[in-house]
């Protein structure tokens, strides 16, 4: 990530949470903290008429007092007459929540606990046994297990179930509350008692919990001078972790022919992380702006010379669950021109949200902006659509009988290639390699094949 880029206050952009406060690297004067945290009273008047007198909106827009009464009425019929009795804490804060539920789907109210997730989501830390786990069926599955962590450690695999949680079975009903559990306090011990795929016997493990640091960057090579960039979501820290592994990628393998970067089913998290991003591909031009009521709302952002693929070229795969921070991505690469978009039209959340803290323990996340593409476009409830359109697809190998001859090589007395290598094999012409990717992600296998001939392209170009 580059040092312009490190400082800046972050900003949110996810699906179910997020988006942010104003940062230093816009091109616009950056606001002050306090212009962050202690907003004006009076917001700017929704008249579009810059010569009506402020006072004539404000007075227009002034508060009645029947509807004060009626709030003051409703809230008591509650408070007196509701089934269960609910404390005066509990209705405040449901009357907060519902006034800002009502705007839209991203503007919510933070508590203790919503600010913790809030922080677990933008820093990828949390404290636990360090595994991905998924409700199936009534019960608990891990997906994966995070290297380096107490149920790595502890010999927990992909499949695995969790039959029993400090010695409590895991049911339908209690699923939820159990799943909780699993985090903890670093340094609190936990039971599991787990069951391997494919057996059926049970194993018990006392665990501890430890700080877990998630990585939301993966990079490796597809084959030989084809590099693969998964990003799952975006952290504090994705922008340097991208420059450390697709650096250390380069550094071992070489100069890379192309590159897929798979956002699908990226919701989204930090602006600035995006940007980091997005800048780590471009040499120059606009990656995002933000438009809104107030000045430090609209915000502009541009990239800086240096492209860590030094201009190879590049598919974006995104499908309907590539959201917010991920679709800033992926239209600041399509609109300069610089990867090609695959897969589904992305999610289409282009609203922009800032946290504005109330004390410690207290939030608002409130929308106050929305972002355009570089070519000046809003995605908001239409998402990007792709270069090269790509159904939802699974294939499987075609069932196709022996056959004793498949090239020259296999009738009898052929002549044999006078410049034949001792040992090579006339087979291994790559299709293997292909389909095992293909039946295990058709899309992915889709990508790389267009990726080829952009740098076959590219390489003719080179020549001529």
């Amino acid at each position: 990530m580059r040092p312009s880029i490190r400082h800046q206050i972050a900003l949110l952009l996810a699906v179910p949470l997020l988006l942010t406060v104003p940062c230093a690297f816009a091109q616009s004067a950056p606001a002050s903290a306090a212009s962050v945290v202690s907003p004006p009273v009076d917001l700017p008047a929704t008249d579009s008429s810059a010569d009506a007198p402020a006072h004539a909106s404000t007075t227009a827009d002034q508060v009645d007092l029947d509807d004060i009464r009626n709030f003051s009425r409703v809230y008591e019929v509650v408070r007196q007459a509701y089934v269960e009795k609910v404390d005066n804490k509990t209705l405040m804060k449901a009357a907060i929540t519902g006034m800002l539920s009502g705007l839209d789907p991203h503007s919510e109210y933070l508590d203790k606990d919503g600010l913790s997730q809030l922080n677990e989501d933008t820093t990828g830390e949390y404290s636990g046994l360090g595994i991905e786990v998924m409700e199936e069926d009534g019960g608990l599955r891990i997906v994966s297990p995070i290297d380096d962590t107490p149920a790595a450690r502890a010999g927990i695999k992909p499949g695995d179930s969790i039959v029993k949680i400090n010695g409590t079975l895991i049911d339908p009903q209690n699923v939820d509350d159990l799943f909780k559990q699993l985090r903890g306090k670093p340094g609190s011990k936990i039971d599991l008692t787990i069951v391997h795929d494919k057996s059926d016997k049970l194993i018990d493990l006392h665990l501890v919990r430890e700080n877990i640091a998630v990585s939301s960057v993966k990079v490796r090579e597809l084959e030989p001078g084809y590099a693969y960039i998964r990003i799952s979501q975006f952290q504090d820290d994705t922008g340097g972790d991208l420059d450390k592994k697709l650096g250390e990628l380069i550094a071992k393998n070489g100069p890379q022919k192309g590159a897929v970067l798979d956002l699908r089913n990226n919701p989204g998290g930090l602006l600035n992380a995006a940007v980091a991003v997005s800048d780590d591909f471009l040499n120059s031009g606009v990656i995002v702006t933000t438009r809104g009521r107030l000045q430090d709302a609209n915000l502009s952002f541009s990239a800086h010379p240096g492209d860590q693929l030094n201009g190879a070229p590049m598919i974006v795969l995104t499908n309907n669950g590539t959201a917010s921070a991920a679709e800033i991505v992926s239209g600041a690469l399509k609109d300069n021109h610089r990867a090609l978009i695959m897969g589904q039209r992305t999610f289409g959340k282009g609203v922009v949200q800032t946290v504005i803290p109330l004390d410690a323990d207290h939030a608002v996340k409130i929308t106050t902006a929305r972002y355009y593409t570089p070519n000046g476009t809003s995605i908001q409830a239409e998402g990007i659509k792709p270069d090269i359109p790509l159904a939802d697809l699974t294939v499987n190998k075609a069932d196709s009988g022996p056959s004793l001859i498949n090239s020259e090589a296999d009738l009898p007395n052929h002549l044999a290639n006078e410049n034949a290598k001792a040992g090579t094999d006339i087979n291994d012409d790559g299709s293997a390699a292909d389909g095992k990717l293909a039946t295990s992600d058709y899309a992915l296998a889709q990508a790389l094949n267009v990726l080829k001939g952009m740098a076959l392209g590219n390489a003719a170009t080179a020549r001529r």
